[in-house]
């Protein structure tokens, strides 16, 4: 069977700026991204049906039968069966949202298909806020998943404090130091080669991937992703960095999430309670305004390659896009449009010829290169949010 991870155009619209450089499926969620997780469900590959833009990079891949999956659904093994169980024109529907159909071709109405209403339990990221808030069953799901009949490496220093062992995972090339890690409240899962340094305190459910680093005295509260590729430090809690970010030095960053090459200053900090007590706002790319999200706890949403300079302070609520490099006192905006260069005093278009340079010495720095193809991505977008900058 062929299997193709379709975007959901209103879930992906709710989803930017975390969107607009990959098709949902792509998000960290738990310890895998959405693709990932169903690849190992269906132990094959799959393509993607996503943004014209973007699929160059996720290419699509039809047969004269496929079943389609939406990328904003997180697998499970009753899920899988009903969905491998569909007949050609039979779609799989959940509260209102298309959880898969099989067909010839991608669809662009429904109204000639055969709705069944799926009765089980289903996990779908609908808002920005669902990837952290869910992301602890999510690391738990994915930890029973990928540690399945496997052992751990040992944990073998002896001035490391470990509580319920059983609950810690460690792969390969892993090295320890001096750390206290506590799995009572959740699984710790240890990515290959991540360095865990002095002093660093560890609270699951928490995952590191692979190559990723926890500086001197760090402090990792629970249901956080530390994505591959990354430095952090300071004080982090309930936060999922997709990959190849940092944020190596002191500071809070807390119900929040960060895409990839992204890079927080020294004693950066975001709020994530107004003073008041009062529900948080988000700005929404759909409404073009700040809506209510309903939570008392909300940080930073941070899209790629956008950076801060050192003692940033992000507001409770902030939504930041792609490509900004932010910078100056006070508490920034409540939303920074993608390609914005500044800070509280006023911002700049940060032009795309600048932003490449960035981001190509930033991939290169991690022996990455930086190809027409990404130029092309980030270009369409630069294209897509002008009107995100008219009032620069």
């Amino acid at each position: 069977m062929n299997y193709i991870i379709f975007d959901d155009s209103s879930i992906r619209a709710i989803l930017l700026p975390l969107t607009f450089v990959r098709p949902v499926s792509e998000i960290r969620f738990g310890i895998d991204t959405i693709t990932e997780k169903w690849q190992s469900y269906l132990d094959n590959t799959v393509s993607f049906a996503t943004q014209d833009y973007l699929q160059e990079k996720y290419p699509l891949q039809l047969q004269s039968d496929n079943i389609f999956i939406n990328g904003a659904v997180c697998p499970n093994p009753a899920l899988l069966e009903a969905i491998q169980g569909l007949s050609s024109g039979q779609l799989l529907s959940f509260e209102g949202v298309t959880l898969a159909y099989r067909a010839t071709t991608l669809l662009d109405t429904l109204d000639t298909i055969e709705v069944i209403e799926w009765d089980g339990a289903a996990t779908i990221i609908r808002q920005l806020t669902d990837i952290f808030l869910l992301n602890g069953e999510q690391i738990k799901a994915d930890f029973a998943r990928i540690t399945h009949g496997r052992t751990s490496q040992p944990i073998t220093d002896r001035f490391t404090a470990v509580y319920n062992e059983s609950q810690i995972f460690v792969e390969e090339g892993v090295n320890i130091k001096a750390a206290t890690l506590n799995a009572e409240k959740g699984p710790i899962y240890l990515g290959k080669g991540v360095i865990i340094m002095e002093g660093a305190k560890i609270q699951g459910p928490f995952a590191i991937l692979e190559g990723s680093v926890v500086n001197l005295d760090g402090k990792m509260r629970p249901n956080t992703t530390i994505g591959p590729g990354c430095k952090v430090g300071g004080e982090v809690s309930n936060v999922v960095i997709f990959g190849n970010s940092n944020k190596g030095h002191e500071g809070f960053m807390g119900n929040s999430v960060i895409a990839e090459w992204c890079n927080w200053g020294a004693d950066t900090n975001n709020s994530n309670l107004k003073n008041d007590y009062s529900k948080v706002e988000l700005w929404s790319y759909v409404t073009n305004r700040f809506e209510n999200s309903g939570l008392q706890f909300a940080g930073l949403i941070m899209g790629d390659h956008s950076k801060c300079g050192i003692n940033t302070m992000f507001n409770t609520g902030t939504v930041v896009g792609i490509n900004c490099n932010i910078f100056g006192a006070d508490f920034q905006p409540k939303h920074i449009p993608s390609f914005a260069w500044g800070g509280s005093a006023g911002f700049k278009t940060y032009h795309l010829r600048k932003a490449n340079q960035v981001a190509r010495a930033v991939l290169e720095r991690r022996g990455r290169v930086f190809e027409g193809i990404e130029e092309n991505i980030l270009k369409a977008v630069f294209e897509q949010t002008e009107a995100h900058r008219s009032a620069f």
